[in-house]
């Protein structure tokens, strides 16, 4: 065996798929290098320099900004994104569900059209779609137009500028990235077990918490991994949509970029973002573990 694994090792014709492989990887890596890992290493430098009083960089080591990033301030702001990202995955996952359920459930070729039609709002930038829901809440937009035309309101109803707005304006943004992922687990679900549950006298709720849910975990899972940890750091739709009253973590992050003037303060509020993704991917990720 050794000699068979030296001879592989010395081989040039067996060395040449692994450069192969590898020279295929290298555009993804150098993209990786270039825009992930150089940022978050800079990123992390900052985050232990202070700056000076015309809002440069001091490369001076502290720990001021992360003992700043623990000031009750923060942390209710850190908790207000985490409970608005949670309010908007739970809603996600209640309107996400069934629409990828029926979507798996229909023939090849609806089925495509109808993952199509998730898909078309990623045709449009993102800044035209919220505008767009701008006008629609607004005073004078669609909303109000149709309750006061319907005689249910007597005077325009303040849709926009709240915390149900971002709420409206978070789950529009993240719900395809719920629908695909359950749809793709669905999809690959063998509709016979559900079948067979009902054969052997399962009720519909026995059979949705006992075969679907767990067959479809995994996708609900990545659904869920890809709505709440971004819902939290959006800034954009509450600047639009919140009118800057619903301040998120995101908003104070790009605040200490732009106008504050302290990148070092805004660096460590990225590291710490950045930490609770990892942390919870690895939890994810070892919950499926445990499951498999």
């Amino acid at each position: 065996m050794q000699t068979i694994a030296k001879f592989e090792t010395n081989n040039p014709r067996a060395r040449a798929p692994r450069l192969a492989g590898w020279l295929l990887l290298a555009p993804m890596l150098t993209w990786l290098l270039l825009f992930v890992i150089a940022p978050m290493a800079i990123l992390f430098v900052y985050s232990f320099c202070r700056r000076d009083d015309l809002g440069r960089v001091v490369h001076e080591f502290t720990w001021e900004n992360y003992a700043r990033a623990f000031d009750p301030i923060y942390l209710n702001i850190l908790g207000r994104s985490i409970g608005y990202a949670a309010i908007t995955t739970l809603i996600c996952i209640a309107a996400g569900f069934p629409a990828a359920w029926f979507i798996a459930r229909q023939p090849p070729v609806m089925r495509n059209r109808l993952v199509m039609l998730v898909m078309i709002p990623f045709w449009t930038s993102f800044l035209i779609r919220t505008y767009a829901w701008i006008t629609i809440l607004k005073e004078q937009g669609l909303m109000n137009g149709l309750l006061h035309a319907a005689g249910l309101t007597a005077a325009p109803v303040e849709f926009l500028y709240t915390p149900a707005a971002v709420i409206i304006g978070l789950v529009y943004a993240y719900l395809p990235f719920m629908i695909l992922p359950i749809y793709g687990s669905a999809e690959k679900l063998d509709f016979a077990l559900v079948e067979a549950a009902y054969d052997l006298g399962a009720g519909p709720l026995r059979v949705f918490r006992e075969i679907i849910i767990p067959l479809t975990r995994p996708g609900i899972a990545a659904g869920t991994l890809l709505t709440f940890v971004p819902a939290i750091g959006m800034f954009a739709i509450t600047d639009l949509m919140g009118g800057a009253k619903v301040p998120m973590i995101g908003n104070v992050i790009q605040k200490q970029f732009g106008g504050a003037r302290n990148a070092p303060f805004g660096a460590a509020l990225g590291v710490i973002f950045t930490l609770m993704f990892i942390i919870a991917y690895t939890l994810a990720q070892r919950r499926r573990s445990s499951e498999q």
